[in-house]
């Protein structure tokens, strides 16, 4: 009779990323996060300028901190993460989503606004101040807020949530990744938004197995948003 040796485990089960990754990722994502007002309350700079370029970048670096922890803690390689190419279709169709996302938040909001339910307090004031700061600052602030920013929370909270998560349903990766994301944006008018982009950039992973359609949608959420603040505070001034 002969003897079957068992077979030994897949190569794609055991680069699955899991607990030590979120653990790590969410550790090192605090301690950043958490680092950040005090470099920022350091910093001064005509009004506010240099302040929301710092908070910008930094907001950005912070996913990328949490990132790498969980990428070096048992060194699964980045495709793990969703890390890899995607189509330009998919790229194409982020694009849309993010504007759809954008127009969405910002309709909801409108109609908040004309009720009188919205909150007075503006968390994105030095963000705004950054961007009507010249040209220089502008072009600084659009590559901080819709280049770094997207690609340091989406590797973070998707390439490493979502991806961890994954294995136990679809449902769970995307309720623990953007309710994570929603904490790290607080209670203010970043919610919405935030909710909307959490749900479509973790579908768009799943669907896809990359990070850059979610990246993308990010992006286009967020610079579409700086731009026409920048606009419509040019045309009521």
């Amino acid at each position: 009779m002969t003897e079957h040796a068992e077979s030994p485990p897949t190569r794609r089960a055991s680069t699955i990323p899991g607990w030590p990754e979120i653990i790590a990722g969410l550790v090192g994502y605090a301690l950043a996060y958490f680092a950040s007002p005090y470099l920022i309350d350091g910093i001064g700079g005509d009004e506010g300028v240099v302040r929301g370029l710092v908070a910008s970048a930094l907001s950005g670096l912070t996913g990328l901190v949490g990132f790498f922890a969980a990428l070096l803690v048992r060194r699964r390689g980045w495709r793990a993460f969703g890390v890899r190419a995607v189509g330009w279709r998919w790229l194409a169709l982020a694009v849309g989503l993010g504007l759809v996302a954008f127009i969405l938040a910002r309709t909801v909001y409108a109609v908040l606004g004309a009720l009188g339910a919205l909150p007075d307090a503006d968390p994105q004031q030095d963000y705004r101040a950054a961007a009507g700061g010249g040209a220089l600052a502008l072009v600084l602030q659009l590559l901080f807020i819709a280049v770094l920013t997207p690609i340091g929370e989406e590797f973070l909270f998707r390439g490493v949530l979502v991806s961890s998560l994954r294995r136990y349903s679809a449902v769970l990766a995307i309720a623990v990744s953007t309710m994570l994301f929603l904490v790290a944006h607080g209670l203010n008018l970043t919610l919405l938004p935030a909710a909307l982009v959490g749900i479509l950039s973790a579908l768009l992973l799943l669907r896809t197995g990359s990070i850059w359609p979610g990246v993308v949608v990010h992006g286009v959420n967020n610079g579409i948003g700086t731009v026409l603040e920048l606009v419509l505070r040019g045309v009521s001034a």
